[in-house]
């Protein structure tokens, strides 16, 4: 009764989700809440609610203070030199042009933020791509790989939710996966070299004058080497794990405000034009605690593998992260993110270590293609609508232009993840 309780609980929760007519907020809480008094748990509301919050607790910290990082150091311009280095290095060459979309989106997605990412990097090469006559699908369809790879980071969507659904730390979910990620960072140059070659093709070289930015001088040049020195200090304590990641960022973000933002005006400033992502992110993992906490600590995702596992023979369990990973990302056109890491992510994981096998394993798969090659593709993502409509191409036209290459990233990176024992 448990299990069928669960799959319930989930299948209304997707249904909701997908359908679009409550908010995510509102389903992976009041569904969950119902589900433990329709199970006779209503009196253990309070502690299953609070179990759940606890275990997502350090991600939503992390997340706030990621968010606030990487939006100072967007407003204080730490990317801007590097877009009018690689807009020169192009030149009019269209292969150039294609290689460098990549290249500034693989350092502008470091912020782990789809949407300003898609902003940013639209808004720089855009009129480049109309000046030599290059197809807008092409700047839509490299932006999209090459975010999509980098969205992989702890502090991305992504990860941030599958650390959340199954309870995991950076170090069992995103390291082992890393020589993957390096790889599909690889892959998708690769890809933006053949595209941008028919690109080169079809329209030969053309000679533009890029236009130069102001040089930096005196606290503008010391302020912006600054930051860039923060930055790659945080990153390598990131990947060194030498702190929990949340203490990380803030102290970070702590730096930065005294370097960029030192008066307490400025800070109010700060924090008024960037609250309202934090708040729509954090709230959602918040929500999620209550879901998860509540099918954990009723039993009902355990029931509900051991239900999976009467009907999974043993020797599928090694193959069960292989699959997640190859079908997660078609399966980012049909679900969203939450539905899939906190409704489908767990489920899988708990079967996949009743037969024996490793649930880090699950999320990983996961983020190999869910929502990380395949989100600036899916209409159930509002970044895709901010990529598309900047750019101004049609989702069915950009969707068949990027497929094949994202569907590619994802198997190359499995194929990796496979090689180094991760799956």
């Amino acid at each position: 009764m448990l299990a069928v309780t669960g799959f319930l609980t989930v299948g209304v929760f997707l249904a909701l989700v997908l359908s679009r007519r409550v908010s995510v907020l509102f389903a992976l809480t009041l569904v969950p809440v119902a589900a433990a008094l329709l199970s006779g748990s209503g009196g253990r509301l309070g502690e299953l609610v609070a179990d759940g919050l606890v275990t997502v607790a350090p991600v939503a910290i992390m997340i706030t203070f990621a968010v606030l990082y990487f939006s100072l150091m967007v407003d204080a311009g730490l990317f801007d030199p590097a877009i009018a280095r690689v807009l020169r290095w192009a030149g009019g060459d269209p292969m150039k042009i294609t290689v460098g979309t990549a290249l500034l989106t693989l350092l502008v997605a470091l912020d782990g933020d789809g949407a300003s990412t898609f902003l940013i990097t639209v808004s720089a090469l855009l009129p480049v791509y109309r000046r030599l006559g290059m197809r807008r699908v092409v700047l839509a369809g490299v932006v999209c790989l090459a975010a999509g790879v980098m969205n992989m980071v702890p502090w991305g969507g992504p990860t941030a939710r599958a650390m959340a659904a199954l309870h995991l730390d950076s170090g069992q979910l995103f390291l082992p996966v890393l020589p993957a990620m390096l790889v599909g960072v690889g892959w998708v140059l690769v890809a933006a070299y053949l595209i941008g070659r028919r690109e080169r093709a079809r329209l030969g070289t053309v000679e533009v004058t890029v236009v130069e930015r102001p040089r930096l001088t005196g606290a503008d040049r010391v302020r912006f080497w600054a930051n860039a020195l923060l930055t790659l200090v945080l990153v390598a304590c990131l990947l060194a794990q030498l702190a929990e990641l949340g203490v990380l960022f803030l102290l970070g973000f702590l730096v930065a405000l005294l370097v960029n933002r030192p008066s307490w005006a400025a800070q109010q400033e700060l924090l008024a034009k960037h609250a309202h992502n934090v708040v729509l992110v954090v709230v959602v993992i918040f929500a999620a605690g209550v879901f998860t906490g509540v099918l954990t600590g009723t039993g009902m995702v355990g029931a509900m593998a051991e239900a999976l596992v009467s009907v999974v023979p043993d020797s599928a369990a090694g193959l069960l992260p292989v699959a997640t990973a190859v079908a997660s990302m078609p399966l980012s056109l049909v679900f969203t993110p939450d539905a899939f890491y906190y409704g489908v992510v767990p489920v899988l994981a708990e079967t996949t270590a009743a037969l024996g096998g490793d649930p880090a394993a699950i999320g990983r798969a996961a983020v190999l293609g869910q929502m990380t090659t395949g989100f600036p593709l899916s209409p159930l993502t509002a970044s895709t609508f901010i990529l598309v409509g900047m750019s101004g191409v049609q989702l069915g036209e950009h969707q068949r232009f990027a497929f094949g290459w994202a569907f590619g990233t994802t198997l190359v990176m499995t194929a990796v993840a496979l090689l180094t024992g991760v799956l």
